[in-house]
Formats: C-alpha cells, sequence, structure tokens
C-alpha cells in the first residue's frame, strides 16, 4: 500500500490525539518548531500538517501565540440545558454555493470495460442480481471504502440500489414511518419530498456556518436525522470536526440514526480524504448513502447504502423482498471499474483539475 505522505502521518497522529483527549480542548499544542525536532521532520512538514487540523476544525490559529484545540465533543446539550444558555451564532453562511461540474468518466474506458465485461462474464449476465445487489459488486464497494474513505465494512452490510433517491425511501422502510425525520434547512430539495411522499413528519432545522445549530438540535422531535456533512446543498455548509462529534453524539443520546448523505466528498481538493461520520459510529447509529452518478455520469442510476454493523441484517429483513433494482450489466461494469482501478484513476483526475 501507497505510504502517507509526513505531514499526513504527522496530521492523523495529532488529530487522534486530539480526539483522545491527549489534548484537551483549549489546549495549545506544541510550537511548530518544537514538534518538528520531536518527529525528526522540517519545520513546514508540521505546519502543513497544523494548517489540516485547522482546516478540519480540530485546532485554530492564534496570531503570535500558536495553535490551540478547537475540537470538542462535549455533549454541549446538557451544558446548554443546565445553564439555560443560548448558542452564540456565528456568522452566517452565504447562500450562494455552486456545485462544482465535473467531466464525466471516460467513454472509451468505460467501453473497454463494457467489452470485458461480456467476454469474461458470458451468460452469468442472465443470471438474477442477489436482491442486495450482486456480491462481487459489493465486495468491490467495500474494498474501495476501506481504501479511499477509511471504513471497514463487509459486503454484507452493502445494499445497492437505483440512486440516491430510491435508497432515502430503503432507509424509511428500515427505519419506520412512525419516526420524526429531521432535515437541514435548507436542503436538497428532493429529500424533503421523497420522506413526505413515504408519509413521515418531516423537521427542520436550521443551518450556521458549521453545519446544523446547537441550538436547532437540542429542540428537535426527531429521532433520525438526515446531513449531508460535506459540501451540503444548496448552502455549500461542511459540517466541522465538533459538529460532527455533535451529530454522532445526538444520536447516540436519543437512540437514533443519522442518515449520511455523501454525494460530492469525493471530489475534495484536500489533499486527505474527507472523514466520514460512518467512520465515528460505524457499529450502531449510522447510514451511510453514496452514488455514482456525480463520479462517473448522472445517466449512471447506481447507488449504495452502507448499514451499521450491529443492525445491518435486522434492517435488510425488513427489506428483502425488494428486488435489486440495477440491471446486472450495470452492476458487473461498475465492478470491473472499481477492481481495476480505473475508477480511482478518474477520480483523481478530477480532483487534480479541480485544485487547478
Amino acid at each position: 500500500m501507497k505510504k502517507e505522505p509526513a505531514y499526513l502521518e504527522i496530521y492523523y497522529k495529532l488529530r487522534d490525539a486530539i480526539v483522545k483527549k491527549a489534548y484537551a480542548y483549549g489546549q495549545k499544542l506544541p510550537s511548530k518548531r518544537a514538534l518538528a525536532d520531536q518527529m525528526h521532520v522540517s519545520v513546514i512538514t508540521i505546519g502543513h500538517s497544523y494548517e489540516l487540523l485547522v482546516d478540519e476544525g480540530y485546532a485554530e490559529a492564534r496570531e503570535r501565540s500558536g495553535y490551540y484545540v478547537s475540537y470538542n465533543d462535549a455533549d454541549p446539550f446538557l451544558a446548554q440545558s443546565a445553564q439555560g444558555k443560548e448558542e452564540p451564532q456565528k456568522e452566517e453562511y452565504h447562500e450562494n454555493f455552486v456545485v462544482p461540474p465535473v467531466p464525466d468518466f471516460s467513454f472509451n474506458s468505460y467501453a473497454r470495460a463494457v467489452r470485458k465485461v461480456l467476454n469474461d462474464d458470458g451468460e452469468q449476465l442472465f443470471v438474477k442480481s442477489e436482491n442486495q445487489g450482486r456480491y462481487d459488486l459489493r465486495q468491490a464497494i467495500a474494498s474501495y471504502l476501506m481504501r479511499n474513505r477509511g471504513m471497514n465494512v463487509s459486503p454484507g452490510q452493502i445494499l445497492v440500489g437505483s440512486g440516491a433517491e430510491y435508497l432515502y425511501g430503503m432507509a424509511v422502510a428500515m427505519l419506520g414511518r412512525d419516526r420524526i425525520y429531521a432535515v437541514e434547512n435548507p436542503s436538497y430539495e428532493m429529500i424533503e419530498k421523497i420522506y413526505h411522499q413515504n408519509g413521515v413528519t418531516v423537521e427542520k432545522l436550521k443551518m450556521g456556518p458549521d453545519g446544523i445549530l446547537s441550538s436547532e438540535l437540542l429542540g428537535a422531535h426527531a429521532s433520525v436525522l438526515h446531513v449531508t456533512p460535506f459540501h451540503s446543498y444548496p448552502s455549500g455548509v461542511t459540517a466541522d470536526a465538533t459538529r460532527r462529534a455533535e451529530y454522532v453524539n445526538w444520536a447516540r443520546r436519543r437512540g437514533g440514526f443519522i442518515v449520511e448523505d455523501d454525494y460530492d466528498s469525493e471530489f475534495t481538493v484536500k489533499s486527505r480524504r474527507e472523514d466520514t461520520l460512518f467512520s465515528m459510529e460505524p457499529m450502531e447509529h449510522i447510514i451511510y448513502i453514496n452514488t455514482f452518478s456525480r463520479t462517473i455520469s448522472h445517466a449512471t442510476r447506481i447507488g449504495y447504502m452502507v448499514l451499521p454493523s450491529e443492525y445491518a441484517s435486522d434492517m435488510l429483513s425488513k427489506v428483502d423482498f425488494y428486488s435489486c433494482t440495477v440491471p446486472v450489466l450495470d452492476q458487473a461494469v461498475l465492478r470491473e471499474l472499481l477492481n481495476s482501478g480505473e475508477f480511482e484513476r478518474h477520480i483523481n483526475r478530477v480532483r487534480r483539475q479541480l485544485k487547478k
């Protein structure tokens, strides 16, 4: 496996130390020079690591003072209730986010994959898919998530379906209609429409510049929270590290669930992958949804959901009578693109273009 650059390795070590409270909230981090001497690297390398920590919301830079821990996963709701204090309001976000267009997947590469699948799979393409989706595709998706998203999941936790909208409905079928579902305000309009169409009550929670406001979460009646932590549409807001921890704490405290809608984070221009909520809480509370409509083509109606390991069997038993809605040929071609590395090469090419 390709070795991470030194600044990324140091970033991950510092991030883990902050999350595990080796550095407490508000505590000053070591100076760049002191840490460079300790790690036997350059001050520039440490500077890159600290910039990432600031970028993700784990630390803040104070002029002429240094870097301080800004990540705080203490439950803010209990403290607010006890003290009766309002959450300090930051500057509002500006609702002018435009999802940057990205080039479609190479047609020639896609055509090669189709020809290879037709040749290799042959009449197996006439065999009906498992209801969750072909096992070999789910295995390829699980391997991709481990390599690129740091998500350790099994093929048995994955359900393949024809796009995000279809999977929103499957989430309702698994979690039930007798719950209140909270969504970001503003949010992608189809989310609210599909939940209403499925007969559930929808609660809107106001967004701030770092995600849903704590005061909104505190007052929510919902037990399911649908969030887009990276580039929420149409606000463009990305939840910082503290807010993501707040979402997870919200679900733990209520015994609820989070539907994590991760449509765009593969095209981050940062030098490291985006952390998912699922990686923070893979056992019980998070349902992760992503699609290939943006990464390959809008004509590619293939998405997938990853279920929390503790509840995967129970959730799947509620929808096991549904047939997979993605054609077998399309599933096999996607498997080929993932296993050959062609999909990841496309992602990397687009990210380089977006950086420019």
